[in-house]
């Protein structure tokens, strides 16, 4: 694996930022996940967007997306992969120890590897910890993860590949990695970013081309709907087949396959929506 380190690729084994970055140190950084296929990241454009909202939320200088694109195309062209997830990270660069952040300027990683396609179906479960739809990072793409890890981790506990997460006020918001939907009706809907869900990028994608309504859902909602599904930029759309001890249709129900048609064709003719 070659990796993009602050200006020019690196050998894995010599791909080094220093222990004193501030996102090693406080989770001071943000970062994007971009799906790449045969080389071609999907939906480039929009992740980079995301990543300057996301430094502008956090205080961190714009990214310079030219330099980040020059990166991307030279990772991509070292690391020939069919299936690939291409990670950018974007941190506050070394930086006193403690939360004030220093003046060296930010650093940039941009790395790939391989993935396998993602199954049709998979089971998630629902946990008791809230995420903070009024806290100062929410709706920012940061690499503070460790309650996502700590979820994730009980997920993998229970058989599970994603855990889904209540609002403080107790609504249905989104999973570690993921946005969630529901079919009720007949109807499409996803919880508002109001919510404190990450404004996905396949999240959006997915309303757009298949009419998704953004809702304000109860988390009871997952033991009424008639079909559950999962977006991410790894995922796509990805049936839900079991809720915690809630057993789904072992296939994706006929909404959710509609929308995985829709969106592999919408996605196939276009590589940058």
């Amino acid at each position: 694996m070659r990796i993009w380190v602050n200006g020019g690729l690196r050998d894995a084994d010599d791909a080094r930022l220093s222990v004193l970055d501030h996102g090693l140190t406080v989770g001071d950084g943000i970062f994007e996940t971009v799906r790449t296929t045969e080389g071609r990241p999907f939906a480039l454009t929009r992740h980079l967007d995301r990543l300057t909202r996301s430094a502008r939320g956090l205080g961190l200088p714009d990214p310079d997306l030219d330099e980040i694109r020059r990166a991307v195309a030279a990772v991509v062209d070292a690391n020939p992969v069919p299936l690939g997830r291409l990670r950018i990270t974007y941190t506050g660069g070394l930086s006193p120890l403690g939360s004030d952040r220093g003046t060296a300027g930010p650093s940039l990683v941009v790395a790939l590897d391989g993935v396998s396609r993602r199954p049709d179906t998979t089971a998630v479960i629902t946990v008791p910890w809230t995420r903070n739809e009024r806290g100062a990072l929410t709706g920012l793409k940061t690499t503070s993860y460790a309650e996502n890890v700590v979820a994730l981790a009980r997920a993998r506990e229970r058989g599970a590949s994603e855990a889904l997460f209540p609002n403080t006020a107790g609504r249905l918001c989104e999973g570690t990695g993921s946005n969630v939907f529901v079919v009720l009706d007949g109807r499409i809907h996803t919880p508002p970013v109001a919510s404190g869900c990450l404004a996905g990028i396949t999240r959006a994608l997915a309303v757009e081309w298949t009419g998704a309504e953004e809702s304000d859902l109860p988390m009871e909602v997952l033991a009424e709907a008639d079909e559950i599904f999962l977006t991410s930029t790894l995922r796509d759309i990805q049936a839900v087949h079991r809720v915690d001890d809630r057993e789904l249709a072992p296939e994706p129900g006929p909404v959710t396959a509609k929308a995985m048609r829709i969106f592999d064709e919408r996605a196939g003719n276009d590589l940058d929506p």
